[in-house]
């Protein structure tokens, strides 16, 4: 009986109009459905607010009321299942896709991507920056080194520039996206260097390069495969950012 009413409070506050609650609710003023809505608003409202501060570009592109009624929508399909709300919002770019292509918003689910990367990375556990003096201790045998990717490092590909609409609005006079030439594709990267969330853009080779190593290549052939990609691949600069903007772990 009690596991029964749990469940039916559960799905009252999440939205459900015929949860099975009403019976249960003891109403001596006003009714047991505007009782209801008290606790369904409240609960809803507060997981709004949770999303959008893991979405605030998401929400700046469509509008407070509409990333609203985006929030409501998958807070009833897809309710809290862990007790942290840092945690919540892992689906939300996926479950946009479909009001995203509805409305002509086809990079909105990547720009959602990027931001819970970016929440992702703040809350990821520490580990030490891999510096040049680790990599130096291999001496000749420097391209047999394997990498291991920080905990705290991110990377997305896009077929959009999600980079640069989410980088316009982080301005407060920030352009409108429909001056960003949405066929220009872009990768970026998302580390974590001195405690402090960075996103950065680097190029097509760069992705393949972190990605191959990622995947457990040698840094030789990880520097290879981003050669194939883009013949004029900067390895040395590339790397260097990596070991500067804390990329790569100690782990070696």
């Amino acid at each position: 009986m009690l596991l029964d009413l749990q469940r039916a409070f559960h799905a009252a506050v999440l939205g459900a109009e015929d949860s099975g609650l009403h019976p249960h609710v003891a109403a001596p003023r006003g009714n047991a459905a505007s009782r209801i809505d008290v606790y369904r608003n409240t609960v809803q409202a507060s997981l709004v607010e949770v999303l959008a501060a893991a979405f605030p570009v998401t929400q700046q592109i469509v509008g407070t009321d509409f990333f609203a009624g985006l929030a409501r929508a998958f807070i009833a399909a897809q309710p809290p299942r862990a007790p942290q709300l840092s945690t919540y919002g892992a689906y939300f770019p996926q479950f946009i896709i479909g009001p995203s292509s509805e409305y002509d918003l086809p990079y909105l689910p990547d720009v959602a991507q990027l931001e819970w990367m970016r929440g992702e990375s703040y809350f990821a556990a520490n580990a030490p920056m891999l510096a040049g003096a680790d990599m130096a201790t291999r001496g000749d045998d420097v391209g047999q080194i394997r990498l291991r990717l920080h905990p705290a490092a991110r990377l997305i590909h896009s077929p959009f520039p999600v980079f640069t609409i989410w980088e316009t609005h982080q301005h407060e006079h920030s352009d409108n996206v429909s001056s960003i030439d949405m066929g220009l594709g872009e990768v970026a990267i998302i580390s974590r260097p001195a405690m402090h969330v960075i996103t950065r853009r680097i190029t097509e080779g760069d992705g393949v390069f972190v990605e191959a190593l990622t995947e457990g290549l040698t840094l030789g052939s990880a520097a290879e495969a981003a050669a194939i990609r883009e013949p004029d691949f900067d390895l040395q600069g590339a790397l260097e950012a990596h070991l500067r903007q804390g990329t790569f772990t100690v782990a070696i």
